[in-house]
């Protein structure tokens, strides 16, 4: 059932699950259908974590702008996850992208996302050799995230396409945007992720993000999940070693089981507390290096105005070349569009919408006099209006709406320490993965290392930390009998 922010929880479950990301969700959903009593609570008065949206009035109309948070687009794999984890309808609206495009100093493609398209690509346009491609792409499928490869993603991109700065550009800038990797960062976190994407493309949900979670809705509670919003938890309960439930509001809920589907850090330093894991965990948790944050800005068309096709994403840059480094600048020489046509929402009246998405670094932010934060989210908006301006010339005429989100946005609404957009670094996962050992019952499923790579990814952890739950479940059941 889906409870009122103001009632008292009574009841006690076999698993409550904190935050409602796809990963917890996806989870709670999982459980629910496979008989178990779940409780998803959420902070926010919306369901989805950063697959969320929001709404703005149109000017000198009765109709709505609705903006899509998150970039658009995960690999075709969604289709499966949704299929099997959520239902045949939720799936069954998964379509593909047209056209992903670069506009850059160094080179211009319009490619389809797939491994086929790629390989033509860097044969006919950067002159790759055919064996050396196909090296790259067999070495790409080979990895996972048990192997314990030091190799970085620059050492990679050397080892193929040496002293190819452009090739480095066009293989690592659209999942940079995906999940925040750089040239620093592990092969494997780099590997994995695209080639998810490399198969058959990239994928968007028709209806927008707000029918989907809707939907995800509907089908959880159809599967007896109880949910609660506006739900923050204070606390995660402790008691002679193991998870008992959690706190909300300062009233205590029973459980058997926990999971928390928040920030990595924030669950073991302030949900739980650092007194109740050992001091190496804790230690190794201190060491995670959290990723990096992200600002969007977020544009909607005049009522009756229209654009051409130009894409559905644009990934965009004034730098000459290409470093991680200039992505995440405040000047902002980089930045992707998201282009949502009617067909994006064909239940609504024609309506487009554009979106700007830029890396940001939190320290970038959070020190801005509230002047001086107002400037910088001026500056933006106006980056955003400059870039589109260069692919659709007069686009500013046609514009309602627009306003900037920023890394103190994102932690303001998701609570993600630092406004972390892409959770944590690859070493996240380890202390993820094997939290449960610390403490009996307790669980964590959210946007860590390798997976980290964005909707999918976040999906099909929350099932890989269901099966480890129903598992630890099925363990206590059998010690009362």
């Amino acid at each position: 059932m889906l409870f009122s922010s103001k009632e008292k929880i009574e009841k006690s479950y076999d698993v409550i699950v904190v935050g409602a990301g796809l990963a917890g969700m996806t989870l709670a959903n999982k459980m629910g259908r496979d008989g178990r009593s779940v409780l998803l609570l959420e902070s926010h008065n919306k369901l989805g974590g950063f697959a969320t949206w929001f709404k703005r009035p149109m000017q000198g109309s009765d109709g709505q702008h609705v903006f899509d948070v998150s970039l658009h687009g995960f690999p075709v794999g969604m289709i499966k996850t949704c299929r099997k984890y959520w239902n045949k309808e939720i799936a069954d609206r998964i379509h593909q992208l047209k056209s992903v495009r670069y506009i850059n100093p160094q080179f211009e493609v319009e490619t389809d996302f797939t491994k086929q398209h790629f390989t033509k690509v860097l044969m006919e346009k950067f002159g790759v050799a055919e064996e050396t491609v196909h090296g790259f792409f067999t070495e790409l499928a080979n990895m996972n995230f048990y192997d314990n490869s030091s190799m970085t993603n620059g050492e990679l991109f050397e080892k193929f396409f040496p002293g190819r700065n452009d090739i480095t550009r066009f293989l690592l800038e659209p999942i940079v945007y995906a999940n925040g990797s750089n040239l620093e960062d592990p092969a494997i976190s780099y590997g994995i992720v695209f080639s998810n994407f490399m198969s058959k493309g990239v994928y968007i949900f028709q209806g927008g993000t707000d029918v989907m979670i809707n939907m995800m809705k509907e089908e959880m509670l159809k599967n007896g999940v109880d949910i609660q919003m506006q739900a923050k938890v204070e606390k995660v309960l402790i008691e002679n070693g193991k998870t008992a439930g959690v706190v909300v509001k300062g009233h205590m809920i029973r459980s058997k089981a926990v999971v928390s589907n928040s920030n990595l850090k924030s669950t073991v330093h302030k949900m739980v507390g650092d007194e109740h894991f050992t001091k190496e965990f804790v230690s190794k948790t201190d060491k995670v290096r959290l990723n990096t944050s992200s600002c969007q800005v977020y544009m909607g068309l005049k009522p009756g105005e229209s654009i051409p096709f130009i894409g559905d994403l644009i990934f965009t840059s004034d730098d000459s070349d290409f470093k991680t480094d200039l992505i995440l600048s405040p000047k902002v020489g980089s930045q992707t569009f998201s282009v949502y046509y009617p067909e994006t929402r064909p239940h609504l009246p024609p309506q487009y919408a554009i979106v700007s998405s830029s890396n940001a670094r939190y320290e970038d932010w959070k020190n801005l006099s509230e002047e001086d934060y107002e400037k910088q989210k001026a500056y933006i908006i106006e980056r955003a209006l400059s870039g589109l301006e260069k692919i659709l010339p007069g686009i500013r005429e046609k514009i309602d709406y627009v306003d900037a989100a920023t890394p103190l946005t994102v932690e303001r609404y998701t609570h993600h320490e630092r406004g972390a957009s892409f959770g944590t670094k690859f070493e996240g996962l380890e202390i993820s993965m094997n939290i449960h050992k610390e403490i009996d019952g307790l669980f964590h499923a959210g946007s860590v290392g390798i997976i980290m790579s964005g909707w999918l990814g976040a999906a099909n952890y929350g099932v890989i930390v269901a099966h480890d739950v129903d598992n630890y479940l099925s363990r206590l059941e059998k010690q009362t009998h």
